[in-house]
């Protein structure tokens, strides 16, 4: 119920924000569903979208069930997308089925590598993690733009990838009228079940849960506490790095340089708290903000409403699942009263 109520405040709050400045909410929020909904191309951009959240968001969520806040996955999502198109213009001709593993092996390693930075200075030297991402997230940022101008081009963009290397297939982009969605949508189905299996039915799983409940008692127990904290930075950075490989191949088809961090990032951390760490909330949060974010673009023309009002909505909803707390305390006072009142009858 927390998901669901945090959901439906951020809209309410989104909608008296609306009439505060003479908004009219019911037209703005139509407009936002009906230009998706209606239309299979925003449709389309809007699962495309949702699905580098569900990646990022993944990697967020099992970083933090080991208890850690993992606040680089948009430095881990760059480092993999600029390996990935890396792979991809240096083996032009290889086989597809063959470039586009190894693109998508090599933005994974990439991604793992960079979140291993801070795991291993977290497991050996107790420094934080969170200081230790945000500094490697505006180096990936440097570094991935130096690598566009000065290796793998001359300017502030590459070339585009070659048909070997797209994750474009032609049935999916005809069926959404030519929007960018790939074949990575479906890999992110299948990540999100491998993810489930791997936390509830294997003995590694177990164990980054039960670091993340309590260190001391899994150190007494037998579970090394360092190694998981490099397993859960490594897996979380791998999937970041994933993401980053399909956001290139598929999305873009190459790399250009960034003014900074990419929002998809970020926005996956949020997309992991709506979602509460669990794989299926995650799926279903990242269609929602994928629907909000390409949605936002019909604010202005046809309610008249400026289109940053829809970040306004993901940051009250952000906000109520922060506040979690509170949802939580009305809900257990509300059902006190009924079990009250109940009894006094």
């Amino acid at each position: 119920m927390v998901p669901i109520l945090s959901i439906i405040l951020g809209f309410v709050f989104g909608a008296l924000l609306m009439l505060l400045f003479g908004y009219n909410p019911i037209t703005a929020y139509q407009a936002m569903l009906d230009g998706v909904f209606t239309s299979p191309y925003f449709f389309g951009e809007a699962l495309r979208q949702a699905t580098v959240l569900t990646f990022t968001g993944l990697g967020f969520a099992i970083a933090f069930k080991a208890g850690f806040f993992n606040i680089g996955i948009a430095g881990q999502l760059l480092v993999g997308w600029v390996s990935a198109i890396w792979v991809a213009l240096a083996f032009p001709d290889l086989p597809r089925i063959v470039l586009v593993t190894l693109s998508l092996v090599v933005g994974i390693v990439a991604g793992a590598v960079w979140a291993g930075i801070a795991g291993a200075l977290r497991a050996y030297f107790g420094t934080s993690e969170v200081i230790v991402t945000i500094m490697l997230n505006y180096t990936a940022l440097h570094f991935t733009n130096y690598l566009i101008r000065n290796v793998l081009s001359t300017g502030n963009t590459t070339e585009r990838v070659g048909e070997n290397a797209s994750l474009r297939i032609d049935w999916l982009t005809n069926l959404t009228a030519g929007s960018r969605l790939n074949v990575g949508f479906f890999i992110a189905i299948i990540v999100v079940a491998l993810y489930w299996v791997f936390m509830t039915q294997t003995t590694a799983g177990f164990e980054v849960r039960a670091v993340g409940l309590n260190p001391h008692a899994s150190s007494y127990a037998g579970m090394s506490a360092a190694k998981n904290i490099i397993l859960s930075m490594v897996l979380s950075g791998a999937l970041a790095g994933l993401g980053g490989a399909i956001h290139g191949l598929g999305t873009f088809g190459n790399i250009f340089t960034q003014s900074g961090l990419p929002n998809v990032g970020f926005n996956g951390i949020a997309v992991a708290l709506l979602g509460l760490g669990n794989p299926i909330g995650i799926f279903f949060s990242s269609i929602l903000f994928g629907v909000l974010d390409v949605g936002a673009g019909f604010l202005p023309n046809r309610a008249g409403v400026p289109d940053e009002m829809a970040s306004i909505v993901i940051a009250a909803i952000i906000f109520f699942v922060g506040a979690n707390y509170l949802i939580r305390l009305i809900m257990g006072k509300l059902k006190s009263n009924k079990q009250a009142t109940e009894g006094g009858e």
